[in-house]
């Protein structure tokens, strides 16, 4: 599950974008949510670029944008079989990069967020994405791929982010290369260390875009990468 994130420019951020071959500069977005737009890095006409798209998938051949399903986040396991994301897993494939996610989890009774980062090197989440041309203008959206948590991050939620390691970017953009359901991609791995520290729930509300929304409130958990069970 992935419900919010944010981007910040670091010396991380700007060394992600160079490995993907991107040149500029993403703009900041704190505590983003479903239906906000978002940074896709994607590959069209052979190159690499950055365009900005909803973060909602509306697939091309649905009717009208709305969100009576939530397609923000999609399942790896049933990417091949779904009807909304077969056709964008074999050739709409891209890169969602971020600093941080946001995770929430039950503590006492309430539902406790959590600020999930590495610490020092920006995200690259997997997405697809597709184009929807039933409105005057073409609409661009895409969702996030999730798999199921690894191991130590089970305490926190079932399900994960599909964070691609540095040697996983070109094949993931890279529409001629078929990639399979069970692909290595989706194993439920830690491939990057992560810090895990509660926050306000101040940042359960969207509307609250405060960089201050990200300061911890208590103490830091550290997970080492690793490999699935």
């Amino acid at each position: 599950m992935c419900g919010r994130f944010n981007v910040i420019d670091s010396p991380g951020l700007r060394q992600l974008l160079r490995d993907l071959g991107i040149d500029l500069q993403l703009p900041q977005a704190i505590n983003v949510a479903p239906t906000e737009p978002v940074s896709l890095v994607r590959e069209s006409a052979g190159e690499r670029q950055v365009d900005p798209a909803r973060w909602w998938l509306t697939p091309s051949w649905a009717r009208e944008v709305d969100q009576k399903y939530a397609m923000f986040n999609a399942r790896s396991e049933t990417l091949a079989t779904s009807r909304a994301f077969r056709q964008p897993f074999r050739s709409q494939r891209g890169i969602v990069p971020m600093s941080s996610f946001v995770e929430w989890r039950v503590e006492g009774g309430v539902k406790q967020p959590w600020l999930i980062t590495t610490g020092h090197q920006a995200l690259a989440v997997a997405a697809l994405w597709d184009v929807w041309e039933g409105g005057e203008t073409p609409l661009l959206s895409c969702t996030l791929v999730t798999t199921a948590a690894a191991p130590a991050f089970e305490p926190w939620h079932s399900r994960m982010p599909v964070i691609l390691a540095p040697d996983e970017y070109e094949r993931w953009l890279d529409h001629s290369q078929e990639i399979a359901p069970g692909d290595s991609i989706f194993r439920s791995r830690l491939k990057l260390a992560l810090r895990l520290q509660p926050l306000s729930r101040a940042v359960s509300n969207p509307r609250n875009k405060a960089m201050q929304l990200l300061q911890g409130t208590g103490d830091m958990v550290e997970l080492p990468a690793g490999p699935a069970a």
